[in-house]
């Protein structure tokens, strides 16, 4: 090989080599500079405001969780927001309110869309759409001894006896509704004591939310027996939500599944919220105690038209149980027991 050539080709690899190394360093000092850059957080201004923490529809009533103070714009701040430190109402202060405009996640509070307990209108605006309040008596074990509180869902249990003839009379439990809404114990919207905590105590009467034809049920429940109050689980709803889509109980539209998510998550949720009154469960005494009856006592037969009627017609004769024998002489009927002369 000439030795021109040959030094040609050796100060090529050379220089390659030098031009790979360099731009090694320079790639690697790039992105170590940008590894070590510290972006900048600007921080908003303006005043702190009170908004929704979720989705309030029209009637719910306002809990702890359900409002909390956010950073706002200044330029977008109104005169009817709730602004720490300028208005003299908190979140604790409207505890127990009722939403009366629906408003939205993160949406500010305006001081005309909650309504107070004791202003006209109040009952009204915690009703849903075609619900009706109706208000029983409850006792100190009735009403879970005070541990309901308003915005709770509750299953109601219809305690009664049965008679109608002869032993004793059969007693029936019987769960006749399942997840209503208590709305207020004793005229209290609110389960918050003057410090802002739960608070326990007992009631005579609780105020629920029911569709007309619930609350004639409950109305008339009222009149047969004693009615109990069974506190429900939050989690139940979601259960008993399934059970009745597939039993045929709740009827999904066709078009809503996978059509808009959002949509049928809201009628799911309004659905889950509604009373139920269909399929009701019972108890009779025997599946508690062996002494007790299983089925309603069967009636005395009653006599046979003339054959229980005196000779004259007049009262009917009276008949001894036992062994014996029965003899007619006309509309005359006598026992002669057995061994009797």
């Amino acid at each position: 090989m000439d030795v021109k050539k040959l030094m040609l080709l050796i100060g090529a690899l050379v220089f390659a080599t030098v031009t790979a190394l360099m731009a090694k360093n320079m790639f690697s000092g790039a992105s170590a500079r940008t590894a070590s850059a510290t972006p900048v957080v600007q921080q908003a201004s303006g005043p702190e405001v009170l908004v929704a923490t979720r989705a309030l529809p029209v009637g719910t009533i306002i809990d702890a969780e359900a409002l909390h103070y956010q950073r706002w714009p200044e330029a977008l701040t109104q005169p009817a927001y709730f602004i720490k430190g300028q208005t003299p109402v908190g979140p604790s202060d409207l505890i127990g309110t009722v939403v009366r405009n629906e408003m939205s996640s993160g949406q500010p509070i305006t001081q005309g869309s909650l309504i107070k307990p004791g202003e006209r209108g109040f009952l009204a605006a915690a009703l849903g759409p075609g619900m009706r309040a109706i208000t029983v008596p409850v006792s100190a074990t009735s009403g879970v001894a005070g541990f309901i509180f308003p915005g709770d869902r509750v299953d109601i249990v219809l305690n009664q006896e049965v008679g109608g003839g002869e032993g004793p009379p059969l007693k029936a439990s019987e769960t006749i509704i399942r997840n209503i809404r208590v709305l207020a114990t004793d005229q209290r919207m609110s389960a918050q004591g003057p410090d802002g905590k739960a608070e326990v105590r007992n009631f005579s009467t609780v105020t629920l939310e029911a569709t007309p034809k619930i609350a004639e049920k409950i109305a008339v429940a009222q009149t047969i027996g004693q009615m109990s109050l069974s506190l429900r689980s939050i989690a139940d709803n979601n259960a008993d939500l399934q059970r009745a889509i597939a039993t045929g109980e709740v009827k999904v539209p066709a078009g809503a599944a996978g059509a808009d998510p959002k949509g049928e998550r809201q009628m799911l949720i309004a659905v889950a919220n509604q009373p139920i009154d269909a399929n009701p469960t019972y108890t009779v005494g025997a599946e508690v105690s062996r002494f007790q009856r299983s089925t309603v006592p069967s009636k005395t037969p009653a006599p046979a038209a003339g054959a229980a009627s005196g000779p004259s017609g007049g009262a009917p004769n009276s008949i001894p149980q036992g062994r014996g024998v029965r003899v007619a002489r006309g509309n005359t009927i006598t026992f002669v027991p057995v061994g009797a002369k």
